[in-house]
């Protein structure tokens, strides 16, 4: 069964950056293309970043393009997404998942990710 684990979240001034690490517990992880999303208390869980299986095309929410990273290492069964440049609106819990007609897997705990105004 796939385990999400997110991790890397923490306070950070404005223009700082973080790397955020999302691990699974399966082996199937890199059998499929993965996400990022966040989520605003009160407000739906939003898209930030999306790789293919391979690694080989990224995609981004216009709000974090030219600023965030996505990466996958699936020797490591591990995506990444760097975050350059963060703003206060980029304040959230970040989530990982997969992309895939299934649906998705059980949602992780997420990683908090704070940048004071």
């Amino acid at each position: 069964q796939v385990q999400l684990v997110e991790s890397g979240g923490g306070l950070v001034q404005p223009g700082g950056s973080l790397r955020l690490s999302c691990a699974d517990s399966g082996r199937i992880f890199s059998s499929y293309p993965m996400n990022w999303f966040r989520q605003v208390p009160g407000k739906e869980r939003e898209f930030v970043a999306g790789i293919s299986t391979s690694g080989d095309s990224t995609y981004y929410a216009d709000s974090v393009k030219g600023r965030f990273t996505i990466s996958r290492d699936n020797a490591k069964n591990t995506v990444y997404l760097q975050m350059n440049s963060l703003k206060p609106e980029d304040t959230a819990v970040y989530y990982c998942n997969r992309r895939s007609p299934y649906g998705y897997w059980p949602w992780g705990q997420g990683t908090q990710v704070t940048v004071p105004s």
